[in-house]
Parts: C-alpha cells; structure tokens; sequence
C-alpha cells in the first residue's frame, strides 16, 4: 500500500472486489466517458477472483474508492468517480503510479493507459511523453421503446450449456482460451448476478454466435462483452442478430442502453453494431509512449 496526498493506492483481495464492482456501478450514467465498466470486472473474473483482486488497483481517500484500474497484460484500464475527474492530487498520484511500474506492480511503464475522462491525468502524462494510440470506436444504442430480439433464435445458457458458450467463443476468437470451466468462473463472480450469456442458433440448430451482457443497474448503459460469430457461419447477418438480442437482454434487465468499443480498424464490427441500431460516438483513443510503436490489441473483445 503507498500513500501520498492522503490519496492511497492498493490492491484489493478478492473479498474487497465487491466494494470495487459498486463503485463502478455507481460511476456509470447516461453521457459518462465509456470507462472502466463492472462487466469488464465481470469478464476477467473467468481467471477467478484471486487473480482478478491481483490485476485490480483502487486509488481511496479516507477510506472513500476514487478510481479504479484493471490491468490487462502490460496495459492498464482505468475509471474514475465523476466529482475526481479534476481532483489535481488523485491525478498526481495516479500519473506517477500507472508509468512507474515498481510502484503499482504493473508488468511494463510503457503499455497502454486507458484513460477517457480527460482532465488534469491526460495532462500530466502529455508533459511525460505520451500520446494518442489506437483508435477504438465506442457505439451506444439507446434502449427506448422496442428492441427487437433478432431473426434468429437465442438462449440464455446456464450451467448445463457453458459447454456451448464456450465452443462458439473459441470458433470466434482466435486467440481465445475460453473454456466451460472459464464459463464456470465468470458466472460465480459478483458481476454476474446482473449479467446474461446468449447463444444463438440458425435454422438446422447450430450454435452459430454468442455474446454476454452486463448490468450496472436500472436505468444505467449496460456492457456488451464479448460477442462473436463463429468463424464457419459468418457472412450471414448473424452478428446483427446476436447485437440486437444481447441489446434486447439489457433492455428487459433494465438498463438505459447498451454500450460495446471495438477498434476502428475493425471496419465490420463497427458495421454490424451500426446495422442493430448502435450509434458510433466520436473515437477515443488509449495513450502510448510516444517512443513506443502505438498500437495494442486485446486478447479477446
């Protein structure tokens, strides 16, 4: 634990991350920056709620949580309370421990930060060198009147079908390392209990996309992530429908709208959540070490 302006970074143990998983909750509104989101919590808890507390950072005064980071391999994603979004001590002390890797434990000083309030953090680290990254796409869809569920027939899957979830994430995903046991992990986390998994199905039963959606609460944007289309079924509209079913998802779970980023490098992406009725917001960007090649892509969206 380090403590300087009475602004107190830690580690959480994973009996502290349902303190954390409020906060985030609390932080989210309708025309807030799209920041850290308690389903991206939620998500990284399928590596369980040990090595999820290991990768969480907390920055607290008097005992109050003021922002929070989640490390993802040599990155980190951060979100902030929105009465800190200008506290100058907070951004000193967090500026000094998200580069300073010895301080907050992070794997590099030189990975992503994303950062997308703004404010006097984003300041302090332009005068330390860094600069604007990736480009990502954030896109919303308010969830007033009717959503459709799409053409397709979609499930909820529970325990008995994680087997399912899993196969069409790895069929998405090249990368992906998720497994029914994974599946297993993430639907115990605290996040989860406002959170649905989907499968959906084309005309001879195949399990041909999949996606999971989080609630941070009534009347709060609700996370899409991930989604995806199995590699054998895609060119057929399926990540259309499987976006307006998990939009449909949130809506019956109460939230105000759903929410997802994905690259604007990902042109079909950004194509298919806009085909559903998302709306493409203006782009944010993750910052870099101006000496470092500035480009990062997450294991799995």
């Amino acid at each position: 634990m380090i403590e300087a302006d009475r602004v107190v970074l830690s580690t959480p143990g994973a009996d502290g991350l349902g303190e954390v998983v409020r906060a985030l909750r609390a932080w989210q509104y309708e025309g807030a920056p799209m920041q850290l989101h308690p389903g991206d919590l939620g998500w990284h808890w399928r590596f369980g709620p040990e090595a999820t507390a290991a990768s969480t950072r907390t920055w607290s005064r008097d005992g109050r949580i003021l922002a929070v980071g989640l490390v993802d391999s040599d990155s980190v994603r951060l979100a902030v309370a929105p009465d800190a979004r200008n506290d100058e001590p907070l951004a000193q002390t967090m500026s000094r421990d998200v580069t300073q890797p010895e301080r907050a434990g992070f794997a590099s000083g030189n990975g992503g930060i994303e950062a997308r309030w703004g404010g006097p953090f984003e300041v302090r680290l332009a005068r330390d060198g860094w600069g604007p990254g990736e480009p990502w796409t954030p896109l919303s869809r308010v969830l007033g009147g009717r959503v459709e569920d799409g053409r397709l027939r979609t499930e909820v899957i529970g325990p008995e079908q994680a087997r399912v979830r899993a196969a069409v994430q790895r069929a998405s995903f090249d990368r992906s390392t998720f497994t029914d046991d994974r599946w297993h992990a993430m639907a115990a986390g605290l996040p989860y209990a406002d959170a649905r998994c989907l499968v959906a199905y084309d005309d001879q039963g195949a399990a041909v996309a999949a996606a999971t959606v989080w609630s941070a609460g009534r009347d709060k944007p609700g996370l899409i992530e991930p989604l995806g289309v199995h590699r054998a079924h895609r060119g057929h509209g399926y990540g259309t429908a499987i976006a307006s079913a998990a939009a449909a998802a949130l809506q019956r779970m109460g939230s105000s709208s759903a929410v997802v980023c994905t690259p604007s490098s990902n042109i079909a992406a950004v194509a298919t959540y806009r085909s559903a009725g998302f709306r493409a917001l203006h782009e944010v960007r993750d910052l870099h070490r101006r000496t470092e090649r500035a480009d990062r892509s997450r294991g799995e969206l």
